[in-house]
Formats: C-alpha cells, sequence, structure tokens
C-alpha cells in the first residue's frame, strides 16, 4: 500500500497535451488512482515513482507481496500501447524484461526489476554496439500466429506521407526527402522477412538486469525485415559520429560492420538507416529542434 501521494513526474505530465478534454490529459488526472488500484488488486507495495521517467509512461519501483522486487509500468494510452505486452510474452524474457502480469483494461504491466539507471549508453561506443547487437538479435524471431502486431509496411504508410511536409527544414532537403520517400516504397514492397521486431531499439532501451546482463524495454513491436530495427541502432549517438574526423566514412563503417556481425543485407540497411535519418530529422524540425533535425539530413546524405 502506498504512504503517500503519488505523484506523476513532471517530464511525463510536460508531455502530455495540456487540454483537459483531451483524453490523454483525462488519463493523466486519474493516474494515481490507477496506480493504486494496480498496487491493491496485485498486492504491491510502492517504494517510489520513478524519476525523472520518460515521457510515454510512469514507471514505479514496487515490491511484490513476497517482497521479490518488480517495477509497475502505465503507457500512454495510444493504439499502440496494448501491443507491448504481447511482444513481451512472446520473447518470454528471451533477450528482453520479463513480463510478469498485464491488465488489459488499464494497460499496466508489472515487469521484473531491472538496473533503470544502467543502460547500455554508459558504456563505451564500442562495447555498447557489440552488447546491443547481441541483445537486438535476440528478439528476432517469428511472430506467433495470432499476433496483434502491425506489419512495418503499415507503420511507415503514414510517417511516408508525412514526409511531405518538411517545414522548419531547408529547402534543401526536398531531393533528400523525396529520395527517402522513393526508398521505403521499393523496401516494404521488396521485403520477404517477418520477423517480431523491437520497433523502437536503441541503447538507452537496454539495461542492466540480474537475470541476464543485458535486457531490453520498452518495445513498440512491429512485424517486419530485421534491417528496419538495425538501421535505428546505426543512428544511435549520431552526434558522436558528426563530431569526429572522417564522419562520413565512420557512418558507412558503422553500417557495414553492423550489418555484417548480424547477417543483414548491407545495402538495405544503409537505405532503412537513410529513412529513419530523414523521417527523424524531419520530426525534430517539426516540434521545433532545426539544429538536430538538419544534423539527421546530414547525417542521412553520407549514406
Amino acid at each position: 500500500m502506498a504512504t503517500a501521494p503519488i505523484e506523476p513526474p513532471q517530464r511525463l505530465v510536460s508531455s502530455v497535451s495540456g487540454d483537459p478534454d483531451s483524453p490523454v490529459r483525462k488519463w493523466l488526472d486519474a493516474l494515481p488512482t490507477l496506480v493504486q488500484q494496480r498496487l491493491d488488486d496485485w498486492e504491491l507495495t510502492l517504494e517510489r515513482v520513478h524519476a525523472p521517467g520518460g515521457r510515454s509512461s510512469l514507471l514505479a519501483l514496487v515490491r511484490q507481496v513476497d517482497g521479490t522486487p518488480a517495477a509497475l509500468k502505465l503507457p500512454v494510452p495510444g493504439r499502440r500501447a496494448g501491443h507491448e505486452a504481447a511482444a513481451l510474452a512472446a520473447w518470454n524474457g528471451w533477450g528482453a524484461v520479463r513480463l510478469l502480469r498485464a491488465d488489459a483494461a488499464s494497460g499496466a504491466l508489472l515487469l521484473e526489476r531491472l538496473q533503470s539507471g544502467v543502460s547500455l549508453r554508459s558504456l563505451p561506443e564500442a562495447k555498447a554496439l557489440l552488447e546491443a547487437a547481441g541483445t537486438v538479435r535476440r528478439l528476432w524471431v517469428e511472430p506467433p500466429a495470432d499476433h496483434p502486431f502491425e506489419t512495418l509496411a503499415g507503420r511507415t504508410e503514414e510517417d511516408v506521407e508525412a514526409l511531405g511536409t518538411v517545414g522548419g527544414l531547408t529547402r534543401a532537403a526536398g531531393p533528400l526527402v523525396a529520395q527517402a520517400q522513393e526508398l521505403r516504397r521499393d523496401l516494404t514492397a521488396a521485403s520477404e522477412e517477418q520477423f517480431l521486431l523491437h520497433g523502437a531499439f536503441r541503447q538507452g532501451k537496454v539495461l542492466a538486469g540480474e537475470r541476464a546482463p543485458w535486457l531490453a524495454i520498452g518495445p513498440s513491436p512491429v512485424v517486419g525485415e530485421r534491417a528496419y530495427d538495425l538501421a535505428a541502432l546505426v543512428l544511435d549517438r549520431f552526434e558522436d559520429l558528426v563530431a569526429g574526423s572522417g564522419a562520413a566514412a565512420a557512418v558507412r563503417r558503422r553500417v557495414g560492420k553492423l550489418a555484417d556481425s548480424l547477417e543483414v543485407d548491407r545495402d538495405r540497411l544503409r537505405d532503412w538507416t537513410l529513412y529513419r535519418a530523414v523521417d527523424a530529422g524531419v520530426r525534430e524540425a517539426a516540434v521545433g529542434d532545426r539544429q538536430r533535425g538538419e544534423l539527421l539530413l546530414e547525417f542521412a546524405a553520407w549514406l
């Protein structure tokens, strides 16, 4: 039972719409009650709400009735929020945090406790990439026959249409955006791989654990080809590559090294990386971070 008021972290509060009538805002207002209901129903003892936390969920550190530590997660509601539990259940702890319980009504997940303050980003770059590659490889499994996950073609359909609006970016970005749109169409049309993918994989989503050295968290699962997941790893900590000497060559070496180590086609990994870099750059510019957006487009141009 909680002994103090449950307060959502400020980072989560700031990321949620200020419109009091929006569904997400209503969810945020009800969040303390939702957390308390899970604590009561699952007989959990609240230690503390994890802060600063993330922008898309509340994470509370709890103990189960037998004293075992765990983590209670309540994600912001959305069309993809309910799929996290299905993906974690499919992996069953193999390369990912273990799902202990789930509540479909609230979207709440009870997860094994990992070291939330220790991610792969704490390691030197070369070591982090090695561990990340080993972790993501474990997640690439055949999806269950009755899975609820969207396909990669379906997920990127809306995204590729949004790329047509490049507000906040220079006109010079136009040809690169057009190239990304064409690549996405060709990539989804030609791919035959149907793996369960993490969908949002990066070094910060891999935490230290007790059961295994490193375990993935926070999937946004999708079914498709492995190169899509791996492209996000190519982009990880891209600022370090941009700031270094010989950046363009270093980017291409990273693509080749990751593709070869995980037996992924180099050209398809390069193309998915270009698409994801342009997509991310347009999104960053759209929310006001033009400098980061243009850096991502520069990264894409080197590919």
